[in-house]
């Protein structure tokens, strides 16, 4: 079954500011957030959305949310 996530597109220019990338400084800790959730292997909160209602977040970025929270 194919899942119905947002996706987290980091990369993505907006049209006022140049781009997320230039808003936070190398070495800051939501960068260092966002590496260790994409380590981490989120496949059972993958598996277990049931894929009803709108399109759910991208189980990775609510987790990073959560652990910069």
């Amino acid at each position: 079954m194919k899942s119905k996530f947002k996706d987290a597109d980091r990369q993505t220019s907006f049209l006022l500011p140049p781009s997320i990338q230039d808003w936070l400084p190398t070495n800051h800790l939501a960068r260092f957030v966002v590496d260790i959730v994409d380590q981490l292997n989120l496949r059972s909160l993958r598996d277990s959305y049931a894929g009803r209602g709108s399109k759910a977040y991208n189980p990775e970025m609510l987790v990073a949310l959560l652990f910069y929270g």
